[in-house]
């Protein structure tokens, strides 16, 4: 039972708002289909692939970001707790594992009740803040898979923060 008894039409698809950013941007991107889109862009440790669904059912649009980090059987346990550590320091979204995969992934939604639309401002925060996150704890997510590193042990080096200048 909804509290508010009207209906909204949405206008525009939020994928066709985001569509238009990452070609304003020049950004590689490919429209899969009508309600999802994936865009490629380049860190300073590597390449992310970010898409975004856009979940009418819920009314909802979803960022998840991959990178190149496949988790192995192994150090899978101790991903987890990096997982837990990470994502204590978070505002907005969080590292996921998924397991089939053993892909590491940032993953975050913009809820658009009531016929909201997404502005480009929102999108590009959203964008931004998956980058941000990833590329700060990219480093501890490797420490742990190639290095043999203990969650706490990685999570230091993210959150390790230089003062001053050399």
């Amino acid at each position: 039972m909804s509290l508010i008894e009207f209906e909204f039409e949405r206008p525009d698809n939020p994928v066709d708002t985001i569509e238009t950013v990452a070609a304003l941007n020049d950004w590689l991107f490919e429209r899969s289909a009508d309600d999802e889109i994936t865009i490629s862009m380049s860190g300073a440790w590597c390449d992310y692939h970010v898409s975004f669904s856009w979940m009418e059912e819920v009314e909802a649009l979803h960022l998840a970001c991959a990178f190149d980090l496949k988790v192995t059987e192994l150090r899978k346990t101790e991903i987890i707790k990096l997982l837990a550590l990470a994502n204590e320091q978070l505002w907005m979204g969080h590292f996921d594992l998924w397991h089939k995969e053993g892909v590491v992934m940032f993953r975050q939604s913009l809820v658009l009740a009531g016929g909201a639309e997404a502005s480009s401002s929102q999108i590009e925060s959203m964008l931004s803040n998956a980058l941000e996150s990833c590329e700060r704890y990219y480093q501890s997510f490797q420490f742990v898979v190639w290095a043999g590193h203990t969650a706490t042990q990685a999570i230091d080096t993210a959150l390790f923060e230089t003062a001053g200048e050399a």
